[in-house]
């Protein structure tokens, strides 16, 4: 195994042989998986001519861990995603109300990975609710560790939250109800500043024009209003030769085209403005609840969460997923859209600096769409006859033959 290096805190160091930990995934997972690490591996194929190859070390994690260990995520699995650096993974069961916490966000807390990244754009030929999906093209920077997902909460009627109500109503002169369960929003100015310091650089190196902060401080001014202007903070400090504000850029916007424009838009007026002028909007940055809604909002405009990829990059480990669900009816049926996991691959392969294989899979991959070949959850909206999910890998495959 040619396992990636971790030079310091915040570099890897990639062998042309690098070790890539993946997970199947529960529900439609295997079939996805097995798709999408085919296409990856054609494109590398394609690109390089054995001279790079990835090795892929298989993880358990979920419901065949669960089967096999005892544990949806044993420490082992654990322990070599850590040796692997960079992991890609299907989508893994999180069960509503009761049950075990969530493997994502286990995964995320564990290795730190605080920016949840999805880019999102249209593919031409792609059924869409809107006039103009085209004009789609929007990176979310979703911050991973904290607000909700801090998983800071007590049910109604137990001694924890009992306590809690007494305390604030005691200490603060809030009454709540005894039928009241609590959660803690906690937003930090470490972990805000984090995640926008990397939307910023990001925009920095691809060239992008905006970065947008997307917040309900007009409601919660400490929390929400805090990671405002904690984003602006940061942007003064350490890139102020290449950001501008809105309104400095409106007053002179000749002067300063070149430098990355720093927005904030309240979060519900940014869900009617990603839709009514979508053009003007980039890379977001902003809170994690949020984002979780903002992110599969702007899915919906472009064909839906098939289509959405997504990574968990911390400074250095970094984990890419199919964005959906495991849709367990369809499992094993050889009939789920790969292109979701198989985009994240295109975004791991650039994070591991594999970049022209990455150029190959995209365009390979928006060119079946073109031609109309698709799987099922968009075949019906267009009327045409599906593709299995494998069959739409070898589409795929067969295209980038077609150009090398």
């Amino acid at each position: 195994m040619s396992y990636i290096q971790v030079k310091d805190a915040s570099e890897i160091q990639v062998p042309t042989n690098p070790t890539i930990a993946y997970i199947e995934g529960d529900g439609i997972g295997p079939d996805i998986s097995k798709a999408a690490m085919a296409m990856i591996n054609a494109s590398v194929e394609m690109a390089y001519h054995g001279q790079k190859v990835i090795e892929w070390k298989r993880v358990m994690a979920g419901d065949e861990a669960y089967e096999t260990t005892g544990k949806h995520l044993p420490q082992e699995s654990l322990e070599e995603i850590k040796r692997c650096v960079v992991a890609i993974k299907g989508p893994l069961t999180t069960p509503v109300g009761e049950g075990f916490r969530s493997l994502n966000v286990t995964l995320r807390q564990y290795f730190d990975l605080y920016a949840n990244v999805r880019p999102v754009k249209y593919f031409p030929g792609v059924p869409s609710p809107v006039k103009e999906p085209e004009k789609m093209d929007m990176v979310v920077f979703r911050e991973n560790t904290e607000d909700l997902y801090a998983g800071i909460e007590w049910k109604y009627d137990s001694d924890e939250a009992k306590r809690l109500r007494h305390y604030l109503e005691e200490s603060f002169g809030v009454k709540l109800t005894d039928d009241t369960g609590i959660g803690i929003k906690p937003i930090s100015r470490y972990k805000s500043q984090r995640l926008v310091r990397k939307a910023i650089q990001y925009a920095i190196n691809n060239r992008r024009k905006s970065v947008t902060l997307v917040h309900k401080g007009n409601i919660m001014k400490y929390t929400e209003g805090a990671f405002k202007e904690w984003g602006y903070e940061i942007a003064r400090k350490e890139f102020a030769d290449s950001t501008i504000t809105e309104d400095e850029y409106l007053k002179s916007p000749g002067t300063a085209s070149w430098k990355i424009v720093l927005k904030d838009r309240i979060t519900d007026n940014m869900f009617q403005q990603v839709l009514t002028r979508t053009s003007e909007y980039d890379v977001i940055a902003t809170t994690n609840l949020n984002g979780d809604y903002l992110s599969d909002a702007l899915a919906a405009q472009v064909g839906g969460l098939g289509l959405a990829p997504g990574a968990n990059i911390g400074d250095v480990y970094a984990i890419f997923e199919a964005v959906h669900g495991t849709a367990p009816k369809y499992a094993g049926m050889d009939v789920a859209n790969p292109t979701s996991l198989t985009l994240s691959g295109v975004m791991m392969l650039n994070y591991i600096g594999f970049k022209e294989a990455a150029e190959i899979l995209e365009a390979a991959i928006h060119e079946a769409y073109q031609d109309q070949k698709v799987t099922q959850d968009l075949a019906r909206q267009m009327n045409i006859k599906p593709l299995k999910c494998s069959e739409f890998g070898e589409e795929v495959i067969k295209r980038m033959i077609a150009k090398s």
